[in-house]
């Protein structure tokens, strides 16, 4: 080892990976068996869901005591930098992969099923009275299940949710600002604010998902347009359930004295994804939502 990098830290054998593993796989099969309607699948992905906490509680918890300890010198800190850029851009090709999804049922799937292109001989043979509309909420034919009633007004809780999110950014940030300027209590009075922001928008979608399933009759088994609105809306929620439990994590340690003003890696993680999240909501709005 060059001298150059002689003080890298190297922690010791850790369970927390296999955990993690163990706690993914778990929400996996419990999300499969609760999908195909198997009693089990709902408690398996709560018990999924229990591991995954734990594991980010216990990993965690022993890299804050890493780094308090003074354990972590320069090469540590870009270390962390370029893992979270690269969970950040990993979490990019998902929602890619998920708009892709939304982008291709609703510009070609349902335009070649009502004629349009390539694929008129399939209209013509097989569906010949179905008009393309998006969002679907009229089958080619009975097929066993029913389409949703009608779809969430992209004014009403989305909008106020959109609202929500950006203005936990600008909190966000001026809690950061707080931190670099050395204002400990502008830091805490707005990680204070975001947390309750993250967790209002949370409230709002739970709310708008009751809302959708018991009288619109949107759920995933209606069809594309419910399957592509719970992918994206649903994976989204659960990164910004994610960011508020790490926010609120950053707030519990500000208010103990971490972090300086040269030392907060930690914190700009965190504003990092939840900026992420930011962004990601706003194509959801006017994709999934308004057009």
């Amino acid at each position: 080892m060059s001298e150059a990098h002689a003080h890298y830290h190297i922690p010791e054998s850790s369970g927390w990976p296999a955990l993690s593993c163990l706690a993914l796989f778990t929400i996996f099969c419990g999300g499969a068996l609760w999908l195909n309607q198997y009693p089990p699948g709902p408690i398996v992905v709560g018990v999924g869901f229990l591991g995954l906490f734990a594991m980010l509680f216990g990993w965690f918890g022993a890299v804050i005591r890493e780094s308090e300890a003074g354990l972590y010198s320069h090469w540590e800190d870009v270390s962390f930098r370029m893992g979270m850029m690269w969970f950040i851009f990993s979490e990019v090709m998902f929602f890619a992969a998920f708009f892709g999804a939304l982008f291709y049922s609703r510009m070609f799937s349902v335009e070649w099923l009502s004629g349009a292109g390539a694929k008129a001989a399939t209209h013509e043979f097989l569906w010949p009275n179905f008009l393309a509309d998006w969002p679907l909420l009229k089958l080619p034919r009975d097929y066993g299940f029913q389409l949703a009633k009608d779809v969430i007004p992209a004014w009403g809780v989305p909008a106020v949710n959109t609202a929500i999110l950006l203005t936990s950014g600008a909190t966000v940030t001026w809690a950061h600002w707080g931190l670099k300027a050395n204002k400990r209590a502008h830091l805490i009075v707005g990680l204070m604010f975001t947390v309750a922001l993250g967790a209002l928008f949370v409230y709002l979608q739970a709310g708008e998902y009751g809302h959708a399933y018991s009288e619109l009759g949107l759920t995933l088994n209606s069809g594309i347009y419910g399957a592509t609105f719970f992918m994206l809306t649903g994976f989204h929620g659960f990164h910004v359930t994610l960011g508020t439990l790490m926010l609120f994590v950053i707030l519990l340690r500000s208010m103990r004295g971490h972090f300086t003003e040269e030392h907060h890696f930690a914190f700009e993680a965190v504003a990092w994804y939840w900026h992420f999240v930011d962004v990601v909501w706003i194509g959801l709005f006017i994709f999934v939502y308004w057009m």
